[in-house]
């Protein structure tokens, strides 16, 4: 979105003619009016906590759908306007408490992350995208400049109603790398250590035992790729080469996106920042432990390497004596 559209409202302009306008009458110039569809229903992304209501019918489960808020509201509740899904509207908020009289027949909490299991993929982004936009609201009700209160000014932007400062959404980016270490060879081409990469288990891990990739947030003023040396040096203290763009996702855990790359190895013995992970080694393919879910961008980047085709014998033979 370029910096003229973010300060678009939601709303078309109603354009006058260039005749004069009277308290009484006034004339809109025709070609302008564009007429919307009238929708009635409505998807709704509901939040109590972290976790999302859906509907469940039997083993599935939806967004719910419905002409009005199917549970109720306050007026200081914030109705978040989000894209058209489906060809149909869609809005989210929160609720700080379960309704008073239980949530509607069929209702059910699930947190966000299990979420990605039971909807269909659009579904579940479009949920993660109403979570951020409603962790956003919630924490920018004041300006940060002057304390006043802030105002919607369109549906991804606040404007301050004593200065005029304009917010919108932040996302802080962060890197994740996968970094492979070559196989070893002996004289004759036959290998002495497979190919491996490198798995660590981050302090933070809601699993014990699950190991992931490196990762970290980006600082002002680097590069994406100067991130991802400087994370793999201070986590791990490696050398790295030849890193490559591997792929991105939204991670809404508040307000994250993942932007993930993949790196060779050149040198260096592992020295865990222990500040930030617990363990940390090398893992061949027919030795992996307990790896993240498949949700993640992790997962992808780990899978990505597992399914790599891998070169006969012989070829490896030929290319060690290349």
């Amino acid at each position: 979105m370029g910096i003229h559209e973010r300060n678009c409202g939601d709303k078309l302009p109603l354009i006058l003619n260039n005749n004069s306008v009277s308290p009484h009458s006034f004339q809109i110039n025709q070609p302008n009016i564009i007429h919307q569809p009238f929708y009635t229903m409505q998807k709704w992304f509901i939040f109590l906590g972290n976790s999302l209501l859906l509907k469940k019918q039997g083993d599935s489960y939806s967004v719910p759908e419905a002409d009005e808020t199917p549970t109720p509201t306050f007026e200081w509740t914030t109705i978040q306007e989000l894209p058209m899904l489906d060809n149909m509207p869609c809005k989210a908020y929160s609720l700080t408490t379960p309704p008073r009289n239980g949530l509607p027949e069929s209702f059910v909490t699930v947190d966000l992350r299990q979420s990605y299991y039971l909807l269909p993929r659009a579904h579940y982004y479009m949920a993660a995208k109403a979570s951020e936009l409603l962790y956003w609201d919630n924490g920018t009700r004041y300006c940060g400049v002057c304390g006043a209160p802030m105002k919607r000014h369109t549906a991804i932007s606040k404007q301050c109603t004593h200065c005029g400062k304009e917010v919108w959404p932040q996302v802080a980016p962060a890197i994740i790398v996968r970094i492979k270490k070559a196989a070893t060879h002996d004289a004759d081409g036959n290998i002495i250590e497979p190919e491996k990469i490198l798995l660590v288990h981050a302090r933070n891990f809601r699993h014990s035992e699950r190991m992931g990739l490196v990762a970290g947030f980006v600082e002002t003023g680097e590069t994406l790729e100067e991130c991802v040396v400087r994370e793999v040096h201070e986590e791990v203290q490696l050398d790295i080469t030849n890193i490559r763009y591997f792929g991105s996702q939204p991670w809404p855990y508040p307000c994250g996106i993942m932007i993930g790359f993949t790196a060779d190895y050149v040198s260096g013995n592992i020295h865990l920042q222990e500040e930030e992970l617990s363990r940390g080694s090398w893992f061949s393919r027919d030795k992996m432990p307990e790896i993240p879910d498949k949700m993640s961008i992790a997962r992808q980047l780990i899978d990505d390497w597992l399914h790599e085709p891998q070169l006969a014998e012989g070829d490896k033979t030929a290319t060690a004596q290349s």
